[in-house]
């Protein structure tokens, strides 16, 4: 059992080395990285350039407590970074779903910030 997980785990950092290798995020188009767990998911706006964290959204913050780590919530969780990134100004992104596939999940909390008006 703990092997398969260990399994599952380097290969989702295989191919979140595989992603990094060609996306970054710079000042005009920042990169937002999505990680998930099964109680929390979390999101960060990162400008590469500088190494900052320019924006970030988590469903542990008090807030937004009410959260879940699921699709729903995904979808929820999206429309709010969404919101706080048009507050700043940035309407574009690189989206690093962080070695994640693109389903479910991801999938939601990427719709959710595309549904706030956020491109990428």
């Amino acid at each position: 059992m703990l092997q398969k997980i260990l399994e599952k785990d380097r290969k989702r950092l295989r191919r979140k080395v595989h992603i990094r290798k060609r996306i970054s995020g710079t000042q005009e188009r920042p990169r937002m990285t999505v990680t998930k767990s099964n109680r929390a998911l979390s999101v960060q706006i990162i400008d590469d350039t500088k190494g900052h964290t320019l924006i970030s959204a988590s469903s542990l913050e008090k807030d937004l407590r009410g959260i879940k780590a699921t699709v729903a919530g995904a979808q929820q969780l999206g429309e709010i970074i969404g919101k706080r990134l048009l507050e700043r100004n940035i309407k574009a992104v690189v989206f690093d779903r962080n070695g994640y596939l693109y389903h479910g999940i991801v999938k939601a909390l990427a719709d959710g910030s595309r549904k706030a008006g956020i491109s990428f």
